[in-house]
């Protein structure tokens, strides 16, 4: 019953925003590309003139060197990165350069249309490999099937070292069609591809090598050198006039390093008056010139094959991001529980809905459309944004969808018709204008400003609907009294003002649909013993949460997975600590000030959780919690004692061990913590050197320190700092100021390191 219900209602959803349910390419919508001819720059990439190239030294040497030297077996090389980055321009530079020309006895370049099919793939290979070995065709090559094809390329190539280039390559099972094609003679020969989509590449692991260059975008001097190339390459002697300064700089920095957009605009404005006041015009409309001038329509085409390509299931979770303001970090789990609450997540076998959430974030990121701008120790991201340009394209599809309004500060934005999402970050004033939009399922506010505490207490009963309602990023006065009037809500999230105990009101307990709820403020949250009722809840986070009410009531939350921070100095502590015992699914714990006279109630009920993984906000360390197998991050440990004894913590991935007043020593025996990957160590001013055994650590990438004594890394013996620097990629110190003493045997500490390896 619940299946055949979530598929009409997605079914009804993807209707409603025109997303198909095909994993097939989709029909671009934007109002720009209806009414806008363009021509395809694509093909010009193929034909830019050396002179015109900035950026690409580095990413070029190296890919050469991939394709000229190493192993002999076929590897399939390839560049990745978003619509318009510079893929084909890079790749073809490649392919014409001399290194290249005089390795291979052959090379072909093969332009990949997304709507491509295999036989017609291999003729056109056919025919190019024939061609460029100057060898007749075989007769009757229009009428050859695949198998023939196959063969009649596998024998052309077979005494060749052959270098193939497949441009523009979007179908992930791509290797499929080409793999007994491109015969490996052991002889150095090559395959080439350029793509948006790492998992085109990561396919051909089956049976190939693969070398990855992930296309980074330029810096703010690549992109003005290149800018001014295109702006000014017939007048001004290729520079720009110092008052047009500025005003290049803010335009450039609005295109954020993408090759495809600098070029485009800076060609435009090479045929525009050279004066101050017809650039600040341009600037000022820059956004409606994207999505409406001829000459830039291209940048908004290319970008939008992306969303195009999307499965039916992406598409609105790539919307998503259009929520959140312009260059704004949105924290991974943030935005996965709000993919959730919304229904965009689809049921699988055997997964949770985070995990299968988190396989869309990939995806996404996969298919260079979404940046990772934080990485977890664990190597997922952390932090996450899009490209301002994507943005853009992000925006320009949710309006033709009508799936989230934006009210700014102008309050310019149209909310006519039905909203269903609701993005704002403006005054009170202009909120006013949108309070009754009674159709709105998901509110989200960003900024610093309050608001008044009529609209606090309003907006339970203005927006009765709501799934999501999201003011992280916005300050609260209160908490609503009639929070119970969102019976729908899935995601909550609150900011608050005040500098006292907040006291959740008891209404929170009717909110039975409730699967995330965050609070944050500068002081702790007095949770009701009503929030006991809420057998959804999977999230319960805030900076610091009182159970004083719950006591054994919160062994009664059973789908709990994250449960942080929970402070323990109150009256029946070990009530509410026996009661955790009965989290069989918790993950994720938090707690503060866990008395020590409870450590053997506490120690039975962490033994109980066989799922936890990560623990934090541990003040002492007792020796039973080495034995926490499934544990891989315990973080601001506050112990006096540190000794890692073989065996234990052996999926530990991070720790930190911080805030220790009289912690002087940190032993790490062979054996113990074989899985650590970082080690942050904060404000331990009477550690004495680095922890001993360090050596043992073998997968240790990270090395954090900050606050310890000043003598700290002049006691450490020389032979750890040289197995530091020797095996450890990232090393961080922001604790000493430089000396210039680089005689001391320790003159890697004096030097304020940063190394980045």
């Amino acid at each position: 019953m619940n299946d055949g219900l979530n598929f009409v209602l997605n079914f009804q959803r993807s209707e409603r925003y025109g997303f198909q349910r095909s994993f097939e390419q989709g029909t671009s919508n934007s109002r720009g590309s209806r009414n806008a001819k363009w021509n395809d720059p694509r093909v010009a990439a193929l034909y830019i003139e050396e002179a015109e190239v900035v950026g690409f030294e580095a990413p070029r040497k190296r890919l050469t060197d991939w394709l000229v030297q190493g192993r002999e077996e076929r590897t399939v090389v390839s560049v990745v990165g978003m619509g318009g980055q510079g893929k084909t321009t890079l790749a073809k530079k490649v392919f014409d350069s001399k290194d290249i020309m005089g390795h291979f006895d052959c090379r072909v370049w093969i332009t990949v249309s997304q709507s491509y099919n295999s036989e017609g793939l291999l003729r056109d290979m056919l025919l190019k490999v024939c061609k460029q070995k100057g060898v007749t065709l075989p007769e009757g090559i229009s009428q050859m099937n695949r198998e023939s094809l196959t063969d009649e390329v596998r024998n052309h190539l077979r005494k060749s070292r052959y270098l193939v280039v497949f441009d523009d390559v979007w179908n992930e099972f791509f290797w499929n069609d080409i793999k007994y094609v491109a015969i490996d003679c052991k002889n150095g020969s090559r395959i080439f591809i350029t793509t948006r989509k790492k998992n085109v590449v990561v396919s051909c692991k089956e049976s190939s090598f693969i070398e990855v260059h992930e296309l980074q975008p330029l810096s703010l001097e690549q992109s003005l050198e290149l800018f001014n190339k295109n702006s000014f390459k017939i007048d001004c002697d290729g520079c720009c006039p110092n008052e047009l300064i500025g005003i290049a700089d803010e335009i450039v920095k609005k295109c954020s390093g993408l090759p495809l957009a600098i070029v485009a605009i800076g060609g435009l404005l090479s045929t525009r008056e050279k004066n101050v006041f017809e650039w600040q015009i341009f600037r000022e409309h820059l956004n409606s010139e994207l999505n409406t001038n001829a000459h830039l329509i291209g940048i908004e085409k290319i970008l939008s094959l992306s969303y195009d390509d999307l499965p039916y299931y992406l598409k609105p979770c790539l919307l998503y991001f259009g929520v959140y303001p312009e260059d704004y970090e949105v924290k991974s789990k943030r935005v996965i529980r709000q993919w959730i609450a919304e229904g965009f997540v689809r049921e699988e076998k055997e997964k949770t809905l985070q995990e299968v959430a988190e396989g869309y974030l990939i995806e996404l990121i996969n298919r260079s459309l979404v940046q990772v701008s934080s990485l977890k120790i664990d190597g997922k991201a952390k932090g996450c944004r899009v490209h301002d340009l994507i943005r853009n394209m992000i925006l320009e599809k949710s309006e033709d969808f009508n799936f989230c309004k934006h009210v700014s500060d102008d309050g310019q934005t149209s909310l006519s018709g039905i909203v269903r999402r609701l993005s704002i970050t403006t005054i009170d004033d202009v909120f006013k204008e949108c309070i009754d939009k009674s159709h709105v399922r998901s509110l989200f506010c960003f900024g610093i400003k309050r608001m008044s505490p009529s609209f606090d207490r309003g907006i339970p009963t203005k927006y009765r609907l709501l799934k999501v309602f999201d003011f992280e990023d916005f300050v609260m006065n209160n908490i609503p009294m009639n929070l119970g009037n969102f019976i729908h809500l899935k995601y909550l999230s609150i900011m608050m003002s005040i500098n006292a105990v907040e006291v959740v009101p008891k209404s929170i307990g009717m909110l039975q649909n409730l699967e995330t709820l965050v609070l944050r403020g500068r002081y702790y949250f007095e949770l009701p013993k009503e929030i006991r009722k809420l057998r959804k809840l999977r999230h319960l986070i805030g900076t610091e949460l009182s159970l004083i009410h719950l006591k054994d009531g919160i062994g009664e939350m059973k789908s709990l997975q994250t449960l942080r921070y929970v402070s323990l100095n109150m009256d029946g502590a070990a009530e509410v600590i026996k009661a955790l015992g009965k989290l069989k699914l918790i993950r994720d714990l938090g707690l503060l000030n866990v008395p020590k006279e409870n450590e053997s109630i506490f120690s039975s009920s962490i033994n109980e959780m066989l799922h936890l993984e990560k623990l934090s906000k541990i003040k002492e360390f007792p020796e039973w919690m080495l034995d926490l197998q499934n544990l891989t991050v315990l973080s601001k440990y506050e112990g006096l004692q540190l000794h890692f004894q073989d065996g234990g913590f052996q999926k530990l991935k991070e720790l930190e061990v911080s805030d220790c007043i009289e912690l002087r020593e940190i032993i790490i025996d062979k054996g113990s913590i074989p899985s650590l990957k970082a080690l942050s160590l904060i404000d331990l001013h009477n550690l004495k050197n680095i922890p001993t055994g360090i050596q043992h650590l073998e997968k240790l990438e990270e090395l954090w320190i900050a606050g310890v004594d000043d003598e700290f890394g002049k006691r450490s013996s020389t032979e750890d700092w040289n197995w530091i620097m020797e095996h450890v990629s990232l090393v961080m110190d922001f604790n000493f100021k430089c000396d210039g003493n680089s005689d001391s045997p320790h003159g890697i500490w004096d030097l304020c390191f940063s190394i980045n390896k």
